[in-house]
C-alpha cells in the first residue's frame, strides 16, 4: 500500500478537528437524534469528498491509505458508507462472481462501521453494500467475520445481510451489475504494483484493469509514471507475459517524453532475451485491438512501435513496419493497400500476425462508421467502397461478417431517422443498400426487400 502524502494527511487532520469542534456534533451528542447527525453529514461529507476526488484524480495509488485514515473515530463514521461501496467494487471476481482473494479492506471498513458509536444510523446506508460484499465472499470468510463480534445485535444484523438469492452465480452477476450503476460516476479505482514474480501473478489482473481505466479517463496520470518505470526496470519480473503487457500499456498510452529511451531499452532487452516474446506480445496487441474498453488507435500504436527496435529479426518488427505505414499514410492510400496485400500473402491467412493486421484495418472502419451521425451517411457510402479492396486481400469470413454487422447497425439507425419513403435520403439509402449489400454478400435480394418493407400497423380490432 502506498502511504498518504503529508499534505492530504494534514488536511484530513484539520477536517477531523473541525468535526470534533462543530456545533452540529455537540448537538447530536446532547440530543442523540438522527437529524443532528444528518446535519453533520451534510456539512462535512462534501468536504471529505472534495479531498477524496483530488486524491483519486492525482494520486490514485494512495486511495486505500486515504480511506484507512477516514476510519479514525474522530470522523464519526462520515463517508464510510461510500467507502464501503468502493471496497466492494474494487475486488477482483472470477467467472462465478466470487472474489478471487479475500477482501481485507472491505472487512476493515465494515468493522469500523460496526464498531462506530453511530452504527445504528450508519447501518441504514450500508445494507446493499454488505449484501453484495458477502455475496461474493466465501462462507468461511463471512462466518469468521461475524463470529468476531460478541455483540448479538451486530451479529444478527450481519447475518441478515447474507441473502439466499445470491447463492446462484447468475443472481450475483445481475446484482453486481445493478449495484455498480450507483457508482458509475465515481472515481475510486486504485491498484498495487507488484515487486515479486509471485505478487505479479496475484496482482496482475487488477493492475491491468486499473491502468486501462486510467487510460480511458484521460486524466492526470503523472503519479503513475515512476511506479511504472520501477515496474518495467524490475529484473525479477522480466520474461513474463504479465510484465510485457503492463510495459505495453505504458508504452502505448502514457506520454513517453523523456522516458522513451528508458522504456525502449528494457522493452528490447526483454524482447531479445525471451524467445516467445514476439508471439506473446502480438497476442496482447490482438487482445487490445478486439477489446471494447480500450482503443489501440493509430497514435497509440505508433507510440508503441516507437519503443520497438525494428532491426531485430522477428514478427514484431515486421508487424510494426507495416502498421507504421498504415497509420502514417492511411488505409485509403493505394500504396498502403498494396503493402498490406504483399505482407498478408507472405504469412498464413489465419496466422496471428495476419489477424492483427485485419483488426487494425477493421478498427479504422469501425471508428469511422460507429461515430457517424445519420446525416453523415454519404461518408458511409464512401467508406463502403473500400470494403471490397480489403475483403479481397484478406478473404476472411469473420472480417466480412464484422463489416456486415457494422454496416447493418448503421443502416438500421438510418432507417429509424429517415422514415419518409418518398424522401431523397430514404431513396438514396435504399438504392445504395439494394445494390451494394447484395454485391458484397451482406444480404440476399429477399433480405433487402424485407429490410425496406413497410410494416402494416395492427388495428385495435385486429389486436
Amino acid at each position: 500500500m502506498y502511504e498518504l502524502d503529508q499534505q492530504y494527511q494534514d488536511r484530513l487532520n484539520t477536517l477531523a478537528e473541525e468535526v470534533q469542534a462543530s456545533d452540529e456534533l455537540q448537538q447530536y451528542l446532547e440530543e442523540e437524534e438522527e437529524e443532528f447527525y444528518l446535519r453533520l453529514k451534510e456539512m462535512f461529507e462534501p468536504k471529505i469528498a472534495a479531498i477524496y476526488d483530488e486524491v483519486a484524480e492525482n494520486d490514485p495509488l494512495q486511495l486505500v491509505a486515504f480511506e484507512r485514515a477516514l476510519l479514525d473515530e474522530s470522523f464519526e463514521g462520515l463517508y464510510l458508507p461510500k467507502i464501503l461501496g468502493f471496497s466492494v467494487l474494487r475486488g477482483e471476481v472470477n467467472k462465478n462472481y466470487k472474489y478471487v482473494r479475500p477482501q481485507d479492506h472491505f472487512k476493515s471498513v465494515l468493522m469500523a462501521i460496526c464498531n462506530s458509536a453511530n452504527f445504528d444510523i450508519l447501518k441504514k446506508r450500508i445494507g446493499q453494500s454488505i449484501q453484495m460484499g458477502f455475496a461474493m465472499s466465501s462462507d468461511i470468510w463471512i462466518t469468521n467475520l461475524i463470529n468476531a463480534y460478541t455483540n448479538k445485535r451486530i451479529r444478527y444484523y450481519l447475518q441478515g445481510q447474507v441473502l439466499d438469492k445470491y447463492r446462484q452465480p447468475r443472481n450475483r452477476a445481475v446484482g453486481l451489475t445493478r449495484y455498480s450503476r450507483q457508482f458509475k460516476n465515481d472515481n475510486f479505482q486504485s491498484a498495487e504494483f507488484p515487486t515479486t514474480p509471485g505478487g505479479l501473478k496475484v496482482l496482475f489482473s487488477p493492475l491491468k484493469n486499473f491502468l486501462i481505466y486510467r487510460i480511458n479517463r484521460n486524466g492526470n496520470n503523472a503519479s503513475l509514471v515512476e511506479p511504472l518505470k520501477e515496474f518495467v526496470a524490475n529484473e525479477s519480473l522480466h520474461g513474463s507475459s504479465e510484465h510485457a503487457q503492463i510495459m505495453g500499456l505504458f508504452s502505448a498510452f502514457f506520454p513517453l517524453g523523456d522516458h522513451e529511451a528508458f522504456i525502449s531499452k528494457y522493452f528490447n532487452d526483454v524482447r531479445g532475451n525471451t524467445p516467445e516474446f514476439a508471439a506473446e506480445f502480438l497476442e496482447f496487441i490482438l487482445e487490445l485491438l478486439k477489446r471494447d474498453d480500450v482503443d489501440l488507435h493509430g497514435t497509440a500504436e505508433l507510440q508503441l512501435s516507437s519503443v520497438a527496435d525494428k532491426t531485430m529479426d522477428d514478427s514484431l518488427s515486421e508487424y510494426f513496419t507495416l502498421t507504421d505505414k498504415i497509420h502514417r499514410d492511411g488505409y485509403i492510400n493505394e500504396e498502403v493497400q498494396q503493402a498490406v496485400k504483399v505482407f498478408y500473402n507472405q504469412h498464413e491467412g489465419r496466422s496471428l500476425v495476419n489477424e492483427c493486421v485485419r483488426q487494425v484495418i477493421f478498427g479504422y472502419f469501425s471508428r469511422l462508421i460507429s461515430n457517424l451521425e445519420p446525416r453523415g451517411y454519404g461518408d458511409f457510402f464512401e467508406a463502403a467502397k473500400l470494403f471490397p479492396v480489403y475483403m479481397g486481400i484478406f478473404v476472411n469470413q469473420q472480417f466480412n461478417q464484422d463489416l456486415k454487422d457494422l454496416s447493418m447497425k448503421y443502416v438500421r439507425k438510418l432507417l429509424k431517422i429517415f422514415v419518409d419513403k418518398r424522401g431523397k435520403d430514404y431513396q438514396d439509402i435504399k438504392k445504395f443498400v439494394s445494390s451494394t449489400f447484395v454485391e458484397y454478400g451482406f444480404l440476399k435480394e429477399k433480405e433487402v426487400v424485407e429490410l425496406f418493407k413497410t410494416r402494416r400497423k395492427r388495428t385495435k380490432t385486429e389486436a
